[in-house]
């Protein structure tokens, strides 16, 4: 995990003021340097442990809001007021910080690459931001977000269930060294409001789980790819789960930007009538008898995800499955 990007925050959250996230099982404080990039230190003041986010930036530095000792973008304690005489070397951990497609990236490490962001990346498409921040585990996030066969219960009549009719669906699993994905076709046009304003007839589904905690979802058209989302989902405690999502889709002319309008609202609608969902599930889980999830037989990605997750190559990286479900 060291070497890997992780998405924290939207780039335009972060103004004059500092901001707190969570990485790595740590509060970190996100600020802007002189030059206006983005910096991340461990959000906790070394002298008595005040969060550096509650302070202000000064040209450039984070000010401590109990003390105003100033750190800089290398975590280097900059200047302690009062103070006659020799600066101490004081220094609080930084993180390594880049940006790209609106949003800010942190990791332990030093990774080689840019940060994978989304499956369109660099292309001429219309992007619209959302966050999100839900009560569940990063798995329970991931697969649902991946998961077809809960949209005609939790999105009915959003993403699918206007109409009664199913489709005999073939779904293939393949996957490799930190990936896994399905691909379902068979469904000429689902049946759900999202599907009939913004995606017409439809040749292939895929849902597709990357390390570190990235979800993505591609619907495609007989010209191509006609909407996609990618989620950036990281675990913030025990019990949250926060992500960076990305909603894509083409141009089409002015055609798309028409679309965008009508996509985040409705996108909004759906992740809200997930987090409702996984967050009673969490609260269910807690009561007695203790117990572990049912792996249903449609649950095509869940083990592989675990495994992911685990370190481990997917199963389907050397043996992929086929099944036929209806949809």
């Amino acid at each position: 995990m060291s070497d890997q990007w992780h998405a924290v925050a939207l780039s335009r959250a972060l103004g004059r003021k500092p901001k707190r996230a969570f990485f790595a099982g740590l509060p970190v404080v996100l600020f802007r340097d002189g030059q206006g990039k983005a910096a991340a230190l461990h959000d906790r003041c070394p002298h008595r442990f005040a969060a550096l986010s509650d302070g202000r930036t000064r040209n450039g530095e984070v000010e401590c809001p109990y003390h105003g000792w100033r750190f800089g973008a290398d975590g280097r304690c900059t200047a302690i007021p009062g103070l006659v005489g020799s600066l101490p070397h004081f220094r609080t951990r930084r993180f390594a910080v880049t940006e790209a497609e609106g949003a800010i990236f942190l990791s332990e490490g030093a990774p080689e690459k840019a940060p994978y962001v989304h499956c369109l990346q660099g292309q001429h498409v219309i992007v619209r931001h959302v966050t999100s921040s839900t009560r569940s585990t990063l798995i329970d996030t991931a697969e649902n977000i991946l998961d077809a066969t809960h949209t005609h219960f939790t999105h009915k009549g959003l993403l699918r269930g206007l109409s009664a009719k199913r489709y005999m669906v073939a779904v293939e699993v393949t996957g490799g060294p930190g990936w896994v994905e399905a691909r379902y076709t068979g469904e000429d046009r689902a049946q759900g409001v999202i599907s009939k304003l913004l995606e017409g007839e439809r040749v292939k589904t895929v849902g597709r789980y990357r390390h570190p905690g990235i979800a993505e979802l591609e619907y495609w058209g007989p010209k191509g790819m006609v909407l996609a989302t990618t989620f950036h989902l990281r675990q913030t405690d025990a019990h949250t789960v926060e992500g960076i999502g990305w909603l894509i889709g083409p141009k089409q002319g002015g055609l798309g930007y028409i679309k965008a309008l009508a996509f985040r609202p409705m996108f909004r609608i759906a992740l809200e009538q997930d987090r409702r969902v996984l967050s009673t599930a969490l609260e269910n889980a807690r009561h007695a008898p203790v117990a572990k999830p049912v792996i249903g037989p449609l649950d095509f990605l869940r083990e592989d995800i675990a495994r992911i997750q685990a370190g481990e190559v997917p199963l389907a990286a050397a043996t992929p499955r086929r099944f036929q479900i209806e949809l």
